[in-house]
């Protein structure tokens, strides 16, 4: 068994039957008093975040987890197929894991699936993808030089801001944690 010294940003915490995974940790040893360890953790099914504090060295347990490629295919349902990159076995993911990652993800991307015990836990997609603008209003003439945003979306179906100026049938660049157009693509 480990102790809270083991502790690392990434890490899988098996607390009181949940999986929580290490966000943020900091070792403090106070002038006075024992050492501790504080960390913010987050549920890995939830999505809470918590703040917890440890005193150093007591054990905990840490969760095996396997984060391994897999090329997404198709939805199915309420589910979306995915290949194990390794082996070529498919398993199917829920939409409740899936969550966001499900409006930037295209058939034959490449994704990392964190499972524990064979259990898919989380997706997580690259920082930014490359996305097609399938619809937009044109902007007005006058609107160009302004900073003004107008929605489009995008060919999975999802909406964001985009400027102004930004045409139907254009290749955007969006940031998968929050949706934000980050800038134009040319090929």
């Amino acid at each position: 068994m480990a102790t809270t010294n083991d502790i690392k940003k990434g890490s899988v915490l098996d607390i009181e039957n949940g999986l929580w995974n290490v966000t943020d940790f900091q070792h403090v040893k106070p002038g006075k008093g024992g050492a501790f360890v504080r960390t913010t953790l987050k549920n890995v099914v939830t999505g809470k975040v918590v703040d917890r504090t440890f005193n150093a060295g007591t054990k905990i347990d840490f969760a095996t987890v396997d984060r391994r490629d897999f090329q997404y295919l198709y939805q199915d349902g309420d589910g979306y197929v995915f290949m194990d990159l390794s082996d070529y076995d498919q398993i199917t993911v829920p939409a409740s894991v899936v969550g966001d990652a499900a409006n930037f993800m295209l058939e034959n991307q490449t994704v990392l699936i964190a499972l524990n015990e064979g259990n898919p836990l989380y997706i997580e997609l690259p920082a930014s993808v490359v996305l097609l603008v399938t619809h937009t209003d044109p902007g007005l003439q006058g609107d160009r030089s302004s900073a003004g945003t107008k929605p489009a979306t995008l060919e999975t179906g999802y909406e964001i801001q985009v400027p102004l100026y930004l045409e139907s049938n254009t290749k955007v660049k969006v940031d998968t944690r929050d949706g934000s157009f980050l800038g134009r693509v040319n090929d």
